[in-house]
């Protein structure tokens, strides 16, 4: 099947015209990857009526009743990519991808958080440090802002103690609690903490905690970790690469195209050329400046596979650092037992972040609660349950469903140079040695001791099927760190406008500049962080509109 441009009409085979290596084809730039680091980038820069090219390697997520079935969704693992990485000892695993327009986000729980301010400085840990970034909180504040904004979160400002400071509110509600996590919300109150409505990027008009007859999101149970059938989740795809593509004539998506590598010109200095394929059929465009955006390990990779004789440990890898300094969170998905029955449908709406510092008994940080989608009688079957059936021996898989009370912890790891993605004989291997375990157990045991006060069995579940079979390496959801910014380039691939040391036209806008990941979802940061970028990169072109003629005259190497 020919691939097929969303924007301008054409194939591939069209405009590699009679040449399947060079293609006369040249754009104002090039994005690859359409998540929320490509597609983010690709709204903006559509807006200054340059040429883009944005580039996904797989299609647009089909639109079927599975999209909803957790058999399919978890235990199937349908929408995950069908790829075998290995392990530090050679051990074969399936790793959390999804290639799809919109990228990872099709599937994300879309809760949206800042990082705290604190995060942006260095913090000390038992068995390492959180380095400090090298760009502070205020200057991403106005682009997380317009981030919440276009993506629709819905949140409510001064709940939680650790948020930081903002200059507006939301622009949108907060997604109402139902009934039993209205009163969970209530009896965490009620014991001294500190529950906050979580942000959620959400199409979703309600009244009275009802969805509204016009409203994307309907307020189901299959809208965290799955496709959304109805189209309701704030995605890349929804939020962002649709309405410009419908918008923007001079935004093209050429999907089904795997970018094999990145060529440089005869200084070595620029991207010259990127080479895309699909099956036998393969072309080469330029542009004046090249964004990749494939999510922190795809893009290391693409690194990584595109040295050449300037570029011999890969492109801008002089510090040795591509790949390495991989983060991805500590995360635990924790199924507990409600001693009344808990119907809610949509139960992504609470948060707790009263032990995201510290704890009385710790003084380190622990991480961060939230509530994930509600478990159903499939996916606890799906689990298996040897240990957990002990405490309720005489229960069905259902009733078990009913009474489930769901939670999402998240604790920060720490960035190691071993902890890396590379290439072994063009196998890929992801080494990951675990960093601050303690901590998350700690936070664990701070979830066990208020379920003991709240109504809740204090027996703990912990769920793999929602984060990916072969959990903890396999679960890369929120991988980041691969790329690291800086103003060395000894101790850093990019510089603070994430535009790689070495490379004039080569930036990089998903997760692989995080220096370190905090404790929460790390989706909002990439967005803000792509409008960041994109403001930089859209003066560039209005100011250097001949670019191209500059790149273009320093050859190609084929």
């Amino acid at each position: 099947m020919p691939l097929s441009m969303l924007g301008n009409q054409a194939s591939l085979e069209q405009i590699g015209k009679q040449n399947a290596m060079v293609s006369s084809e040249h754009y104002d730039v090039i994005i690859i990857g359409s998540g929320p680091g490509g597609g983010t980038m690709a709204w903006r820069l559509a807006q200054t009526g340059k040429r883009i090219l944005l580039l996904e390697r797989g299609d647009y997520l089909p639109r079927e009743r599975e999209n909803w079935d957790s058999q399919a969704v978890f235990t199937d693992a349908r929408y995950q990519a069908m790829e075998t990485w290995y392990n530090s000892e050679g051990k074969e695993f399936r790793p959390g991808l999804h290639y799809f327009v919109g990228g990872n986000s099709k599937v994300y729980g879309g809760v949206l958080l800042r990082l705290r301010e604190r995060d942006f400085d260095e913090i000390k840990y038992p068995d390492g440090i959180s380095p400090a970034w090298p760009v502070k909180y205020d200057t991403f504040e106005p682009y997380y802002q317009a981030a919440e904004e276009l993506y629709h979160v819905h949140g409510l400002r001064g709940e939680d103690p650790t948020e930081p400071w903002s200059t507006k509110p939301y622009a949108y509600p907060p997604v109402s609690h139902e009934p039993r996590i209205q009163k969970l919300f209530d009896d965490l109150k009620r014991n001294g903490h500190h529950p906050f409505h979580l942000p959620v990027g959400i199409l979703l008009d309600e009244y009275h905690g009802k969805a509204l007859p016009h409203s994307p999101c309907i307020r189901c149970n299959a809208f965290d970790g799955y496709p959304c059938l109805t189209n309701g989740k704030a995605d890349a795809q929804i939020i962002c690469v649709d309405p410009a593509l419908q918008t923007h004539q001079n935004l093209t998506l050429l999907t089904n195209s795997y970018v094999s590598k990145l060529q440089t010109g005869l200084s070595g200095k620029e991207i010259s050329g990127v080479v895309v394929s699909q099956g036998a059929e393969q072309v080469t465009f330029t542009a004046d400046i090249v964004v990749v955006a494939c999510g922190a390990l795809s893009s290391a990779l693409l690194m990584l596979r595109s040295a050449n004789a300037d570029h011999p440990q890969g492109l801008a890898n002089s510090s040795g650092l591509v790949g390495r300094n991989y983060m991805r969170h500590n995360n635990a998905t924790i199924l507990a037992i409600s001693r009344e029955p808990n119907p809610t449908k949509f139960q992504k709406t609470l948060g707790l972040n009263d032990f995201y510092f510290r704890s009385d008994d710790w003084h380190f940080p622990l991480g961060h609660i939230q509530m994930v989608g509600k478990s159903d009688g499939v996916q606890i079957h799906g689990e298996g349950l040897p240990d957990f059936l002990q405490w309720f021996p005489n229960m069905p898989f259902e009733w078990l469903a009913r009474h489930s009370i769901d939670f999402w912890l998240t604790s920060e790891d720490l960035p190691l140079p071993q902890n890396r993605i590379f290439y072994r004989e063009d196998q890929v291997y992801l080494d990951l040695t675990p960093t601050n375990m303690e901590g998350h157990k700690r936070l664990k045991q701070k979830l066990r001791e208020l379920c003991s006060k709240l109504d809740v069995h204090p027996h703990l579940f912990e769920r793999s099927l929602y984060l990916g079979k072969d959990v903890p390496i396999g679960g890369t959801a929120h991988q980041a760190g691969t790329m690291r910014f800086g103003t060395d380039p000894t101790q850093s691939v990019l510089d603070l406008n994430c535009k790689a040391h070495g490379i004039e036209n080569l930036y990089v806008t998903d997760a692989s500049f995080f220096p370190s990941i905090g404790a929460v979802n790390p989706t909002l940061t990439i967005i803000a962080n792509a409008l960041r970028v994109g403001d930089h990169i859209a003066k560039l072109i209005s100011a250097q509109p001949k670019l191209s003629s500059k790149v273009a005259s320093r050859g190609r190497v084929p």
